[in-house]
């Protein structure tokens, strides 16, 4: 099952590191066997050919239009989609711009812009742990099976809240806050065979000898995706 690990690759990104020892995991725990290609945010073409797309941490990505391109591919295709911190943040992006029709930027890459969907925390989370509150019934809580969670971040930006019931409105669930403040956290698309993406980081989870929950659902929605679409040979590998 052939997935596209989408981020521009590098060593100095604990979660990239993280990703072959999170492939063993699922393969010797999950019985899941995964095929990943590390495609750069700078040439995204040909992600309809792959079962699944995740969207990796690493922003400011050396693309934006390459990662949210990757979001709206998933999302349009119903590929199996995760998104991880700036995966979470470009996924929002996409919704915001191709959904709602909404001409707003990220203050991370784009600090001169009028209007903001991901803005400056008040407190950067880079390096913490936090509890997030799981809303009863969603895939999220669901996945997790339990009501709360704690979750590591490396992250210095989150969704302009102002924006929450537009994006609402446009189909997204909110399903994940902050305990402290109720900030979102994590981000689903009903209907979707799997579309979640979570402001946290699963691949920091313990030591990487275990899928983080989140991540063996995904990889799980790949196989199902896998063993119903023929085989097609992606353009990259």
């Amino acid at each position: 099952m052939r997935i596209a690990l989408v981020g521009d690759r590098s060593p100095s990104v604990r979660s990239h590191v993280r990703i072959p020892l999170i492939m063993e995991a699922l393969r010797e725990r999950d019985g899941i066997v995964l095929d990943p290609y590390w495609i750069p945010t700078t040439d995204v073409t040909g992600l309809a050919a792959f079962d699944g797309i995740w969207l990796l941490p690493g922003s400011p990505y050396r693309d934006e239009a390459g990662a949210v391109e990757a979001a709206r591919v998933a999302r349009e295709e119903r590929i199996p989609f995760l998104g991880t911190c700036g995966g979470f943040q470009h996924m929002l992006l996409e919704v915001a711009r191709n959904v709602c029709g909404l001409d707003v930027a990220h203050a991370e890459n784009d600090p001169d812009a009028r209007d903001f969907l991901l803005t400056p925390l008040a407190c950067s989370l880079a390096g913490h742990e936090s509890l997030v509150r799981l809303t009863p019934g969603s895939l999220i809580e669901q996945i997790m099976g339990v009501p709360a969670t704690m979750e590591a971040y490396i992250c210095s930006y989150g969704l302009n809240e102002s924006y929450k019931r537009t994006l609402a409105a446009a189909g997204l669930v909110f399903s994940g806050h902050a305990e402290d403040d109720g900030a979102v956290r994590v981000a689903e698309l009903p209907g979707h065979p799997f579309f979640l993406a979570t402001m946290f980081q699963p691949e920091l989870a313990g030591d990487g000898s275990r899928a983080h929950p989140v991540i063996s659902a995904f990889a799980a929605a790949v196989t199902r995706r896998g063993a119903l679409v023929p085989d097609v040979s992606p353009a990259t590998g």
